[in-house]
């Protein structure tokens, strides 16, 4: 068997395919019966790829790093990140007004309604990395906001 990355000519789409051999992919090509997995185009041709070389026989392969998540484009786009982080930014604007700023007492304030000393409240505070570790160890959910947050009595 062998594999192909193989690309469309209507949307340039890449994706792979396997083969019993490269006549194989030729008479499959001929005959019309390769498609874009995307967009249906039969006008498919092998992309540029990187040959798959074995390691020596003496040495050990180091795992390949995870593939980053991608667009269908195969590529993360800056455009993309600022899309990814406005919405999160958004997300944490709209909860932070329904939840009740607690400063620095956020440790004290979460455990205090964890043990049932103060009730159940939507809050947000400052903690320590120490103090949110003892929260979690402890089986207190707390979480880091995501996007810098100016302190109430620090805004203008």
């Amino acid at each position: 068997m062998i594999v192909f990355d193989l690309c469309c000519a209507a949307g340039d789409h890449r994706f792979e395919a396997w083969f019993n051999s490269s006549d194989g992919f030729a008479d499959q090509q001929a005959r019309g019966l390769i498609a874009c997995p995307v967009c249906g185009d039969s006008d498919v041709r092998k992309a540029v790829m990187a040959p798959r070389v074995g390691a020596k026989s003496n040495q050990i392969a180091a795992p390949a790093p995870p593939a980053p998540a991608a667009n269908p484009a195969g590529e993360i786009t800056p455009e993309m990140v600022k899309k990814v982080m406005a919405g999160i930014a958004a997300q944490q604007a709209e909860m932070l007004p329904q939840s009740r700023w607690v400063g620095r007492d956020f440790a004290d304030a979460a455990r205090a309604m964890h043990e049932g000393r103060a009730k159940d409240d939507l809050i947000h505070g400052q903690t320590s990395p120490e103090e949110a570790q003892a929260l979690r160890d402890d089986g207190i959910a707390a979480m880091p906001l995501l996007v810098p947050f100016v302190p109430p009595e620090a805004a203008n």
